[in-house]
């Protein structure tokens, strides 16, 4: 049993300021594994007002870009020596297999972070501009200031990271609010920013529900909220900071498409399916659980996945052998089978899979891992997020109206092709309305923007174009320029 009985608010291990806690649920056994503070209003209160003053008074707005990437980059040294303690707490708490978590969930993170540092190193940060007038025009790049980020129980870290890196690099202060089910890799980076000599006040981690939550995007002193998770919550989200005028990126649902075309090699399309569909039990925004396939193939490809899907290990997410483990709680267990019984209400055919826990378990929020034939593109089930181990496959008729039937989806955060003919892949690439795309893979490049059309978002993270979410432009005329007046 871990536990936890402060909380991280202004840099430092504080006393709650209720009893209130937090129990974190094994996915697997359904045991209690570690108990946490939970954050109320007044903490969130406390972290936000030593956000604001150590933003406005504090020295780490202050520093050059060069001193606060000295200290990041310390921190990123440190993660670097936790990255097994990381996985093994991000499975333990939300039950992502631990082969993902050492992929995915612990050094991605790191590897991101190393990113931001590298567009830091060669951001310009004031340049200046000949203006039109005659005379020069400086142009600076300076922080947002206090930060809200709100971060899913999904790939907790990956998340919190997109938010942490540029928030600190460009001098801002930030409160973290991790997902009541995963506060637990929260609390372990909180004690890496520590080590690492973060100055006080500069960050805060506050595990709490969705009202504290609310609560923390409301505060007067909170500058810009940064939000990952379902579409109806940033959409609330988004309301409350379009009233405040308030600076607000949100990274939300998808509901991707996997483009098989007749060429593809379909033994290592679905090979790289397994990942792009699946990964980390399908509870992933980026997923391709839509997968489309020509009806001249059709029946090829729901075998070819059908097998693929049988030969997956499901099972305790700490072994190595395990390919699916649980569902991160029994809530979503719930969600999930509801949405397989009304697959085959739609109408469409359970090929493998289906409800009832997988063969040989007894416990824990498992589900069978389900591939749907008979899909249509109408369906609830391929129309909403499910965020479970669901496939469903979708025929079409030729290319254009694979494309018509990827753009047909309230959402647009990611989607693939699989084909013989890069020129071919490259073209659809280019007419599918999403914001990441892969060409006989789906991946992710920290080095480029990650984010969505549509539904699935505003603003994007990673890259030159993550970090300016959290800059403010600033435009100075020097002494001695020329100028004209200007109203607004």
């Amino acid at each position: 049993m871990r536990v936890h009985d402060k909380l991280f608010i202004g840099g430092e291990w504080v006393e709650p300021a209720t009893t209130d806690v937090i129990e974190v649920v094994s996915p697997h056994s359904e045991e209690v594994v570690a108990r946490v503070p939970e954050a109320s209003t007044t903490d969130v209160d406390r972290a936000v007002a030593a956000a604001r003053d150590a933003f406005d008074n504090g020295d780490w707005p202050r520093r050059s870009p060069a001193e606060r990437v000295e200290a990041v980059q310390r921190f990123s040294d440190i993660y670097a020596s936790r990255l097994a303690d990381m996985a093994e707490v991000i499975t333990l708490e939300m039950g992502s297999p631990i082969t993902f978590s050492n992929l995915a969930q612990s050094p991605a993170p790191w590897l991101m972070l190393n990113s931001f540092i590298d567009v830091a190193k060669q951001y310009p940060w004031e340049e200046t501009r000949q203006g039109v007038l005659g005379s020069d025009v400086i142009v600076r790049h300076e922080a947002t200031g206090v930060v809200a980020a709100i971060v899913p129980w999904n790939v907790p870290q990956f998340v919190t990271m997109s938010k942490l890196a540029p928030a600190l690099l460009t001098g801002c202060t930030i409160v973290v609010k991790p997902a009541p089910e995963t506060p637990l890799d929260a609390f372990l980076m909180a004690e890496m920013l520590q080590e690492a000599g973060i100055p006080k006040g500069v960050v805060s981690v506050v595990p709490a529900g969705r009202e504290v939550g609310e609560h923390l995007v409301r505060h007067p002193g909170v500058d810009k909220v940064a939000f990952t998770g379902s579409t109806a919550a940033g959409r609330r989200i988004g309301a409350i900071c379009g009233e405040q005028l308030k600076r607000v990126s949100l990274e939300l649902g998808g509901k991707s498409a996997a483009i098989i075309l007749d060429d593809a090699d379909l033994g290592a399309t679905v090979e790289g399916l397994k990942f792009a569909s699946l990964m980390n039990n399908g509870q992933a925004c980026v997923a391709q659980t839509r997968i489309l396939a020509s009806r001249k193939r059709y029946d090829e490809v729901v075998d070819a996945l059908a097998a693929m899907v049988s030969s997956l290990h499901v099972g305790d997410p700490s072994d190595a052998a395990t390919d699916v483990g649980p569902l991160v709680a029994k809530r979503q267990q719930e969600r999930v089978e509801k949405y397989i019984a009304l697959g085959q209400e739609e109408g469409a055919r359970v090929v493998v899979g289906g409800n009832g826990l997988p063969s040989g378990i007894d416990h824990g929020w498992y589900v069978q891992p389900t591939v749907f034939a008979n899909a249509q593109n109408d369906m609830r089930i391929s129309r909403e997020e499910i965020f479970g181990p669901v496939l469903a496959v979708i025929p079409y008729d030729d290319v254009n109206d694979a494309v018509r039937l990827a753009n047909d989806s309230e959402y647009g955060l990611a989607g693939s092709v699989w084909t013989a003919d890069g020129e071919v892949g490259m073209d659809v690439a280019r007419r599918v309305r999403a914001g990441t795309f892969g060409v006989n893979q789906y991946t992710m490049d920290f080095a480029a923007p990650f984010g969505g059309y549509k539904a699935s978002g505003i603003g994007r993270e990673f890259g030159k174009e993550g970090l300016e979410h959290y800059i403010e432009l600033k435009s100075i005329i020097p002494p001695g320029s020329a100028g004209v007046a200007a109203a607004g």
